[in-house]
């Protein structure tokens, strides 16, 4: 199967949580058969809950509770890496697509992965649709490119909120074996989580892998649409 032949990983995410709720148990799945995984996390994750960006910046306890989550929640996968970019966050509308483009190419020219995970290009949250597109730039299949797939997960709370093109997935992850690890990762971010019945609850995204896999005919899944693969 395509996945076997996986051996370097590049999540890139809008914020930080979004690496887990979207792939964490493809991504502990891989690390455990051979894989080695980074995640690029563009936004901050903090400033838009303030009313300006400036008051927003001041809550570095909150900004430090995030970077500390998100080095957890890697330690917690196997991931080797984690980059923080702090764009600001839910404002990636307001900046050029050259800047996101930039970062995302030079974190891929020095890690060469040949595998990117991200966003859906029709979720809700803006920066999950700035982040596709740079990412679909960043990944343009020139001659000697590393990437050889790029495939687009599910954000609970994001994409499941838009209209469409809504996200039609056309393959799946068996996470049977790493579903525990995917919530043991998101307990590290659990000041981002709802009670149920949010979407971004722990009994939501048990409730989302097992409708997944029972879709995929197996007992947990993480679903994605693939963007792109070059099968050599």
């Amino acid at each position: 199967m395509w996945e076997h032949g996986i051996k370097s990983v590049l999540v890139v995410a809008a914020h930080p949580d979004d690496e887990v709720l979207g792939c964490a148990g493809t991504v502990a799945k891989w690390v455990r058969a051979g894989a080695t995984a980074h995640a690029l996390i563009l936004g901050e994750g903090e400033t838009s809950r303030a009313a300006t960006r400036a008051e927003g910046l001041q809550r570095t306890t909150s900004l430090g509770e995030l970077k500390d989550a998100a080095q957890a929640a890697a330690q917690t996968l196997g991931v080797a890496s984690v980059r923080m970019l702090h764009f600001p966050d839910n404002r990636f509308d307001t900046m050029p697509l050259l800047d996101l483009v930039k970062a995302i190419e030079g974190v891929i020219a020095e890690l060469r992965p040949d595998t990117i995970l991200t966003h859906h290009h029709g979720d809700l949250n803006v920066d999950h649709r700035r982040t596709f597109e740079a990412v679909l730039v960043a990944c343009r299949p020139l001659p000697g490119a590393s990437v050889r797939t790029v495939l687009s997960f599910e954000t609970p709370s994001a994409t499941e909120w838009s209209v469409p093109p809504t996200f039609a997935p056309t393959c799946s992850v068996d996470i049977a074996q790493t579903l525990a690890v995917k919530l043991d990762a998101l307990r590290k971010y659990d000041r981002e989580m709802r009670p149920f019945p949010h979407p971004r609850s722990y009994e939501a995204i048990e409730a989302l892998a097992t409708w997944r896999g029972a879709a995929a005919g197996v007992h947990a899944a993480e679903a994605f649409e693939v963007v792109r693969t070059l099968q050599v």
